[in-house]
C-alpha cells in the first residue's frame, strides 16, 4: 500500500490563499499568517501517490474535528427589494379626550353690521324734578321791525283833560319858503302927481350885444366866398370828428357815462396787452378812473357781468410805482386792505371787483374788457 503524505489540516476561518510544490516528496501548504494550520508530511512509500488519489486506497476516517472560531463579520449586503404592500389595518379605537386647549389671541375685529331698524319709542320716564335756573342768558340782538298793524277802531272820546300849563316858547322856526304871488288887485284911484325924485344911481353896464354884419369891404367877392368855404370846412371836420365818436361809442354797448367820460364794455374777455390792444382800435383806451365816481361806474359794469376787470394803470415799469398808460402816476386809488402785494410775483396789473376795491393781478390772466372813451 503506498504511503501518501497525510496531510491534516485543521482550518480556522479563512481558506489558504496559494498552494506550492517544494520537491516530489514534500507537500508544502502556505496559509494565511491570520490562520492557524497543522501540516504532517511524511516520505512516499512504495512509489509515488496514485493519480488524483484514484490509485490509492481510503485511509481510515478521522476524528470529528472541533467547531471552528466564528468567522468575522461579512460586509452589509444590498438592501433587498420591497415586499408587497401589507393588508389595510383596521380602524382603531378613538382616542381619549385631550386637555382644554389656552385661550387664543383676539381676532381681527370683524365688518360693521348694518345698521338695524329703529326700535320702538319707550315708555316715557317719571318726570324729572325741577332743574335749578340756568345762567342768564346773552342779550339777544334786535330784530328786525315788524309790519305796520292795521289801523284800529277809533277810541271813545275820553273827557277832556285839565287845563295844561303854559308851555315855553318855542324856538324861532326856520324861514319858510316864499308864498305864491297872490292874484293882483284892481286898480286903485290915480294918486296925486308926485315931486320929481332925486336921480337914481348909475346903472351896470350892458352886455355886448351881437356881432353886426361885417360891412361891405373892398375884398373882391372871390375871397368872401373863400373864407366862406373855409369856415365851412371847419365845421364840417368837427362835425365828422364827433359823428366818429359817436359811431365808435354806439358799437361798443352796455355803458356808463360819467361827466365827459363814457365806459363801455361789448363783453370781451383777454389779457392786459390784447385789451389795451382793442379799446386803442375803437378809438379809446382801458379804462382809467381818476376819482370815485368813475370807479362807481366801472364797478356798475363789474356787478352786471359779474366778472373782474383790468384798468388802464400798471407797474410795469417800477415795481410799487403804478401809473396810467400815458405815463402818468395815478392821483386815485381803491385798494382792498393788504393790496397791493405782488404775492405771485409779477402782479403788475390792476383788477376791480365787484366792491369796486382794486386788487394787483398776473397781466398774462384773462379779464372782461371796459373801453373809456
Amino acid at each position: 500500500m503506498l504511503l501518501l503524505p497525510t496531510l491534516i489540516t485543521f482550518a480556522l476561518g479563512i481558506s489558504p490563499l496559494k498552494t506550492s510544490t517544494a520537491s516530489p516528496s514534500q507537500s508544502v501548504q502556505k496559509w494565511d499568517p491570520n490562520v492557524c494550520a497543522i501540516v504532517v508530511c511524511g516520505p512516499a512509500q512504495n512509489g509515488l501517490p496514485g493519480r488524483d488519489g484514484r490509485d490509492g486506497k481510503e485511509g481510515p476516517k478521522g476524528e470529528k474535528g472541533s467547531q471552528g472560531l466564528q468567522g468575522l463579520k461579512g460586509s452589509q449586503g444590498p438592501p433587498g427589494k420591497m415586499g408587497p404592500g401589507g393588508l389595510v389595518g383596521g380602524k382603531g379605537s378613538p382616542g381619549e379626550k385631550g386637555t382644554k386647549g389656552d385661550i387664543g389671541g383676539r381676532g381681527l375685529q370683524g365688518v360693521p353690521g348694518l345698521k338695524g331698524n329703529p326700535g320702538n319709542a319707550g315708555p316715557s320716564g317719571p318726570k324729572g324734578d325741577k332743574g335749578s335756573p340756568g345762567e342768564k342768558g346773552v342779550k339777544g340782538e334786535r330784530g328786525l321791525p315788524g309790519t305796520t298793524g292795521s289801523l284800529g277802531q277809533p277810541g271813545i272820546a275820553g273827557s277832556p283833560g285839565p287845563k295844561g300849563d303854559k308851555g315855553s316858547v318855542g324856538e324861532k322856526g326856520a324861514k319858510g319858503d316864499k308864498g305864491d304871488r297872490g292874484l293882483q288887485g284892481s286898480s286903485g284911484l290915480q294918486g296925486l302927481k308926485g315931486q320929481i325924485g332925486s336921480p337914481g344911481l348909475k346903472g351896470d353896464k350892458g352886455s355886448v350885444g351881437e356881432k353886426g354884419t361885417k360891412g361891405d369891404s373892398g375884398l373882391s367877392e372871390i375871397n368872401l366866398l373863400k373864407r366862406q368855404v373855409s369856415t365851412l370846412e371847419g365845421q364840417l371836420r368837427a362835425l365828422q370828428s364827433s359823428f366818429s365818436k359817436y359811431k365808435q361809442v354806439i358799437m361798443f354797448p352796455n355803458g356808463r357815462i360819467v361827466g365827459e367820460k363814457i365806459f363801455m364794455t361789448s363783453g370781451y374777455e383777454g389779457n392786459f396787452d390784447s385789451l389795451k390792444q382793442r379799446c386803442s382800435q375803437a378809438g379809446g383806451q382801458l379804462a382809467s378812473p381818476r376819482n370815485a365816481a368813475e370807479n362807481a361806474a366801472i364797478q356798475q359794469i363789474v356787478v352786471l357781468y359779474n366778472k373782474s376787470v383790468f384798468l388802464g394803470i400798471n407797474d410795469i415799469q417800477t415795481e410799487g410805482h403804478f401809473k396810467y398808460l400815458n405815463g402818468e402816476n395815478i392821483g386815485y386809488s381803491n385798494w382792498h386792505t393788504g393790496e397791493p402785494n405782488n404775492q405771485s410775483d409779477g402782479e403788475d396789473c390792476v383788477e376791480v371787483h365787484s366792491s369796486g376795491k382794486w386788487n394787483d393781478r398776473s397781466c398774462g390772466e384773462k379779464r372782461l374788457i371796459v373801453c373809456e372813451f
